[in-house]
C-alpha cells in the first residue's frame, strides 16, 4: 500500500511516497481504508526533530476518517464510516496511509451529514476541545476564550462553547482579513488583535466582566495576554505551543484573580472521557450546531506541501489530505 513515510526527522525533504505491507485485523483492532487524513503541527514537530520519543522510519499521521474494511463486530461493522485518533503517527505508523488498524475504542461513527474531509479534521481539535472545556468546568453561561480562530482547536473550542450555551465565545486573529473572514461565516466575537489588543477585546465585548474560562493552543506571548483577561476565579488551560514554547507571565494575574493555570494533554485522557466527548460531538455534528471548517486539500503524495502549507501559510481552517 501506498504511504508517506518520514526517513528522517529533519525536515519535509524527508517525507517520502513508499509501497509498505497493508496492516491485517488483530486482536481489537479493525482494518480502515483510509479516505482522508487530517494534518496537524504535531506531524511538523516530529518531522522537525521535536519530539524525541518518535522513531524514524515513521508513517506520519495522527488522525483520519474512512471505511471499514475488515473487523468492527457489531459496534461498527464493515462498511461504517468512521473517523478514529489515537498514537498513530507517534508511537506507531499512522494515517498517511492507503490502510490502517486502528483499535476499536478510538473509532467513532461519522454523521451522514458530514463528509469524509470534513471528518477528517474533527477528531484532535474536537475532542481537545471538549474535553478541555469540561475539565475547565464549563456550564451554561460561562464566558471562554479560545485565541486563534482560524485554528483547529480554537475554532473547536469556539463551536463547541457556543452551540453549549456559553454567555460569549470568544476568539482572536492577528489578521484582518482572517477577522473579516471569521464575522462572514457567523463568528462575531473575534477579536481582531491588528486593531486591539485581546485585553481591550475581552473587556468590550464582556463589558468588563472577563473570561471564566481560557483554553490557549496557541502558547507564547498569546498566552501570557489571554492570563490577564481572566474574570475573578477563572481558569485558563495550555495546550499548545505553535506561537512558542516560553512566555513570562505576571503572577498577579492569578493571585489577584483568585485564577488557576493547568495543563491539558489528550491522550492522557481517560476512556471514559473520550466516550463522552464522542457522543457530544458527534450529537452537535448531526444537529449542524457545529460545522468543520477545511481550508485546503491536498493529494497524500503531496503530503509535505500540505505541512508546510498548514505551517508557514497559517490558513483558516483545517488542511486535510485526501487518499
Amino acid at each position: 500500500m501506498r504511504a508517506m513515510r518520514a526517513e528522517a526527522f529533519s525536515g519535509y525533504k524527508d517525507l517520502k511516497l513508499v509501497d509498505i505491507p497493508k496492516p491485517s485485523v488483530s486482536d481489537g483492532r479493525v482494518v480502515i481504508r483510509i479516505t482522508a487524513a487530517g494534518v496537524t503541527p504535531l506531524e511538523h514537530t516530529i518531522l522537525s526533530g521535536g519530539y524525541p520519543r518518535a522513531k524514524a522510519p515513521l508513517v506520519l499521521g495522527g488522525e483520519g476518517a474512512g471505511v471499514v474494511e475488515e473487523g468492527g463486530g457489531t459496534a461498527f461493522p464493515v462498511g461504517s464510516r468512521v473517523m478514529f485518533t489515537g498514537p498513530y503517527g507517534v508511537s506507531e505508523n499512522g494515517t498517511y496511509s492507503e490502510w490502517l488498524a486502528v483499535r476499536n475504542e478510538n473509532l467513532c461513527l461519522i454523521p451522514e451529514n458530514i463528509g469524509y474531509v470534513s471528518a477528517a479534521g474533527v477528531p484532535v481539535a474536537y475532542l481537545t476541545a471538549q474535553m478541555a472545556l469540561g475539565l475547565a468546568g464549563f456550564v451554561k453561561g460561562k464566558t471562554v476564550l479560545s485565541p486563534a480562530i482560524g485554528g483547529s482547536v480554537g475554532n473547536a473550542v469556539t463551536q463547541l462553547a457556543r452551540a453549549q450555551g456559553a454567555k460569549h465565545a470568544i476568539s482572536t486573529t492577528t489578521n484582518h482579513a482572517k477577522a473579516q473572514q471569521a464575522r462572514y461565516v457567523g463568528f462575531d466575537e473575534v477579536i481582531d488583535l491588528s486593531e486591539e489588543k485581546l485585553s481591550d477585546g475581552v473587556r468590550r465585548i464582556t463589558k468588563g466582566y472577563g473570561a471564566d474560562i481560557v483554553i490557549d493552543a496557541i502558547g507564547g506571548e498569546i498566552l501570557s495576554e489571554a492570563l490577564s483577561t481572566l474574570a475573578t476565579g477563572g481558569s485558563l488551560t495550555t495546550l499548545g505551543y505553535s506561537a512558542g514554547r516560553k512566555t513570562t507571565i505576571d503572577v498577579t494575574d492569578l493571585i489577584w484573580r483568585r485564577a488557576s493555570m493547568k495543563s491539558f494533554s489528550l491522550f492522557a485522557q481517560p476512556a471514559e472521557a473520550w466516550g463522552t466527548a464522542w457522543s457530544v460531538i458527534f450529537s452537535l455534528l448531526h444537529s449542524g450546531a457545529v460545522k468543520p471548517i477545511v481550508a485546503k486539500t491536498f493529494p497524500l503524495s503531496e503530503a509535505a506541501d500540505a505541512l508546510r502549507y498548514l505551517v508557514e501559510g497559517r490558513p483558516f481552517g483545517r488542511v486535510v489530505l485526501t487518499v
